[in-house]
């Protein structure tokens, strides 16, 4: 086993009032984790007190480390990034407004050696009824048209393969898409539910129409690029035997 066998990527963009709690709350799961593993948190860019408080969080603490953006990049950067610089066996990923517990990841680790991903679906949702309805009806128009089978793509609560991960075709908006991503390379994905929160402080970055609208074209991007990816299985192999000279 790898020193290190899970790397959490959190992704960071204001969230300067969550942070502390936060970090709280991935302690606790830090201690009871049955394997040894680290968190990599991504400042997406902050313009709040946030990257200061992620200095001195991996400073003061084992276990935590953090990459820092010249400018806001989005999600999809933020997950890509830390996708690429994982050197553990396994990768997971976890918002840091606290909506989900990272204690949840707990429930993940039984199913890891028979699924390329375990992706959590959020029960009883805490939140506005303009995010939930915006959340069911992106949630449905991608259900439909790329049959997917997948109930929560969008929950924050993942653990991957990072052999997998890493070959996921990373484009803007694709991290709505990243159970559908494995399963575009043959990969299996365990579905669990997990608990979700109110917001513990400051604000969603998303409204309505880049809840809806974005999911939607994203969406025909990811049927286009599935019509186009190429995948293949090698069922035989013959190696030459090298060219003696003299």
């Amino acid at each position: 086993m790898n020193a290190l066998t899970l790397t959490i990527i959190v992704p960071v963009f204001n969230e300067e009032g969550c942070l502390a709690r936060f970090c709280e709350s991935m302690d606790a799961f830090l201690e009871q984790s049955p394997v040894p593993a680290q968190v990599l948190f991504i400042n997406d860019g902050s313009t709040d007190n946030s990257l200061p408080m992620l200095r001195e969080i991996c400073h003061a603490r084992t276990g935590y480390a953090y990459l820092s953006f010249e400018k806001n990049h989005g999600l999809s950067t933020a997950v890509k990034a830390g996708i690429d610089h994982c050197q553990t066996p396994y990768v997971g990923y976890i918002d840091s407004d606290l909506q989900t517990s990272p204690l949840d990841f707990l429930l993940f680790f039984e199913y890891l050696a028979e699924y390329q991903m375990v992706n959590g679906i959020r029960q009883k949702r805490k939140d506005t009824f303009v995010k939930k309805m915006s959340s069911k009806i992106a949630n449905g128009f991608r259900r439909r048209m790329i049959q997917d089978g997948i109930a929560d793509t969008g929950c924050p609560l993942k653990i991957m393969d990072t052999a997998w991960a890493k070959r996921i075709p990373f484009f803007d908006g694709m991290h709505r898409f990243l159970p559908a991503l494995i399963q575009l390379q043959g990969g299996k994905v365990k579905q669990i539910p997990v608990q979700h929160f109110e917001r513990f402080a400051g604000y969603s970055k998303y409204h309505l129409f880049n809840r809806l609208w974005g999911p939607l074209q994203d969406t025909f991007a990811f049927r286009w690029m599935r019509k186009r990816y190429i995948r293949y299985r090698i069922v035989e192999q013959f190696e030459a035997e090298p060219v003696q000279h003299g």
